[in-house]
This record gives C-alpha cells, structure tokens and sequence, in this order.
C-alpha cells in the first residue's frame, strides 16, 4: 500500500509542468523498437495507427484536433480514432479475432495474458514516473499505462450551501449530516445518488470502504474470508452512510426514477447539492450548466475523526497491439497523449504522470482538506475469479443494502454466495 498526504500529492504533481509540455526527454520522438513487429518500420514514426476509445463524445472537434497536433510533431504519422460503446466487450472480441486496433484501451482480461496481445511499454521511459504501474505490467514488464487517476469526493455546488447557510465544508460525519439537513430544509435536494442507475453508486461498495479500512488492498482480503461484508467492517459503515441519507430523506425524493444526465445539470442549477463521485465528473457538470468557480469538491467525512483517507485509482489503460506494422508510431501516440494531449484535463482526470500538475481546480480544493491517498492495488485474480463465481454486483449490493429492512439480511445473503464460490475457487 502506498500513501501519501494530499499536500504531498499536490507537491508532487506541481513539481514541474514540463512533462505536460514534452519537456521531458525526447525518447517520445524514437521509441525504442518493442513488440513482435517493431521491425516493421525500421523504428520510424510513420504510417497510420488507430485507437480504440470509448470517447464517444470526443469524436469531430476534440479527436480531429488531437489528430492535428499529433501530426504536427511527427509530419509522417497520422492517428485515426474509432469510438466505441461497449468497449470491454467489444475490445475482447475483436482481441480473440486477431483483428483490433493499434492502440486499445485495455479490456478486464488477467494481466498473464497482456503478453498475448501487447507489446511492453518499458522503453517509454515512463515506467518510474507514473501512478500504478503494476495495474497492467506482467513478469517485469509493463504492458498498460492508465489514461489519468481519479479520486472520489463530494462534488458540490457553492450557491447551493451559501443558500442553506452552510458556511464550512463538512469535515465530520455528523456535519454532513447536519448540513444535509440544512439543505433539505431549504428544499434542496442533499445529495443526488443516481440510484435507479445504479452504476454511480459504485464508492460505497469499494472506494469508501478502502477509505475507511485504510488499506488498499481490502476488495483483494475478500478471498480470505467466508464473510467478507458485516454490519461494523468497513463496507457494512459505507454503506450505512448512504442508507441513513435515504432514510433521513437527503437522497432524491423518488430514487426509483432518477437519472444520471438530468442529476448533472440539476447539481449545476443548485437543484441538487451534491454528488459522490469522482473527480472526472467535475468537468461534465460544470458543462451542464455552471461556472467552474461556483462548483467545488471535498473528501467525504466517513467518520467523527475529522481526518480522511481516499483512494486514488486508475481509470482504463492504454495498450499496443503487439502485431502493430507501427508499433513505434503507437507508442509515441500514448506518449503524446499521455504528455501533450491535454487529455487529462479535458477529463477531469489526474494526470498519471506524477510530476504533472493537475488542471481541474476543484482538485486543489479537495487537496486542501488533506486527505491521505491509498493508491489503489491491482486486482487478485482469486478474488476477481469469486466475485465473478458469486456473480456479485457491487452497486446492486448497495441498493438492496438501503432498501431492506433489515440490512443483515442483505449482508446475509452476499457472504452466503460468497462462500460458496470462495469454496469452488479455492478447491
């Protein structure tokens, strides 16, 4: 587990913003040869490449820009870009056919298996200065580098609080609470949870509790146990947060029919005053409707202490088909996007590179607080290989969790599903 104080990220991050000006070294410009077919150009970069994304939204003027520019500094390459929806999906069956893209953003497939299909990224030069490196590295060898990190928090309209009289930010479990009633008060719904969604209700079922538990490798501890969800561990005290929102009546007034880009734009309007979500959310809400300066960010107050942990996590992975005819040309392009793109910015990401300074203001805020990171731990394959057994949903989990009457029961069931599969993984 690594850990470092948000006043120490924020040092680190803000060291220089060369990286994000190619002001590195210039190994982008002539990646070493690496891959099966690196031959195939002589080490060059040229020809044309595509990637995979799942950017839909990006397609036109963003990814024509991109293209552009990564024209710019290397005239004999070009990048195509081919957007997707189901990109997990999609990606391994097109990887099963032998036919996919020269740079993917990489599917849930066991990290034993990245050297099937990509080449190692090593001779980037970026293997000692990026977050999670052992995410999709294999054998010593690094076969993804992420596309930015993310942190989860309060995402929170400014004119929202000032209209309730809320004057601080919560730093305590019981000063959320009052502040939620505050808001309710003033009719303003609390906090949006996107629950018939079901997809944004994923921190309370995994980030919170790593938050809570203080240990980044919690999720993976499952596998050593037949009753991994209790009342009074860590997941049992996240999830009975957001039950006592809904009981208390802080959550939507009919969570049964919310919905995810209509709760964006009524937390930039100040309809809804918050949101748990990551930090890749800030950007997609201010653009719903508000200024980036009325629009702030803070680490949840799980507890009374005063202090928080939150985790700091992945998003997808950049890989490069190792059968590329360019594979020199597709590792320059993840360099470029990973130092001159901007992309992490427009997403609202921290940048993986860890001395590049992060764009979004809002994460200045959230490192004012000073919080404690836990960067986030590759996933046990045992533990994946239950959960899958189990076919357990995490943020189904959390629903039922608030709606029962009797949460244990819940609990009850999931450890019940749990051992069993634990019991055939394990034989």
């Amino acid at each position: 587990m690594k850990k470092v104080t948000g006043y120490m990220l924020g040092m680190l991050m803000g060291v220089s913003l060369l990286a994000g000006c190619g002001g590195k070294t210039d190994s982008a410009d002539a990646p070493a040869q690496g891959g099966t077919n690196a031959s195939a150009n002589g080490g060059e970069i040229i020809g044309t490449i595509t990637f995979l994304t799942n950017r839909t939204d990006m397609v036109g003027e963003v990814y024509d820009d991109y293209a552009k520019r990564f024209k710019e500094k290397y005239p004999n390459a070009e990048v195509q870009f081919e957007a997707i929806t189901d990109l997990d999906k999609t990606t391994k069956i097109r990887m099963s056919s032998g036919d996919y893209p020269d740079v993917v953003l990489i599917p849930t497939i066991p990290n034993s298996d990245l050297p099937k299909y990509f080449a190692p990224l090593d001779d980037l030069g970026l293997a000692d200065s990026i977050y999670f490196k052992e995410f999709k590295s294999y054998e010593d060898k690094l076969y993804g580098i992420s596309v930015g990190a993310t942190t989860t928090g309060i995402i929170y309209n400014k004119q929202a609080f000032k209209d309730a009289g809320i004057t601080e930010v919560p730093r305590t479990l019981d000063e959320f609470y009052a502040a939620s009633k505050k808001l309710k008060d003033k009719g303003i719904v609390p906090l949006a949870s996107n629950f018939k969604d079901q997809w944004p209700l994923y921190p309370w079922s995994s980030e919170v509790p790593t938050a809570i538990a203080n240990d980044a490798q919690l999720n993976n501890k499952r596998s050593e146990t037949d009753t991994p969800y209790t009342m009074d561990n860590a997941y049992g005290q996240a999830m009975s947060i957001i039950r006592e929102m809904n009981q208390q009546g802080y959550l939507e007034p009919d969570i049964n029919s919310t919905n995810w880009e209509q709760s964006k734009k009524d937390i930039a309007t100040g309809k809804f005053a918050m949101a748990m979500l990551g930090n890749w959310a800030i950007p997609q809400v201010i653009d719903s409707g508000t200024e980036s300066d009325n629009i702030g960010f803070f680490p949840l107050p799980y507890d009374n202490s005063g202090k928080t942990n939150v985790t700091l996590a992945p998003d997808w992975a950049y890989g490069v088909n190792k059968n590329s005819e360019n594979i020199a040309t597709a590792k320059a392009f993840v360099k470029w996007m990973l130092e001159d793109s901007g992309f992490d910015e427009y997403a609202g990401f921290i940048p993986v590179l860890k001395d590049k300074k992060p764009a979004v203001d809002q994460l200045n805020e959230f490192n004012s607080y000073e919080p404690v990171y836990i960067e986030a731990a590759a996933d046990d394959p045992k533990t994946t290989d239950i959960v899958n057994k189990a076919q357990i949903t995490k943020e189904a989990l959390v629903q039922e969790f608030v709606l029962a009457s009797n949460p244990q029961s819940v609990l009850d069931k999931y450890n019940k599903a749990w051992a069993k599969a634990r019991k055939d993984v394990m034989k």
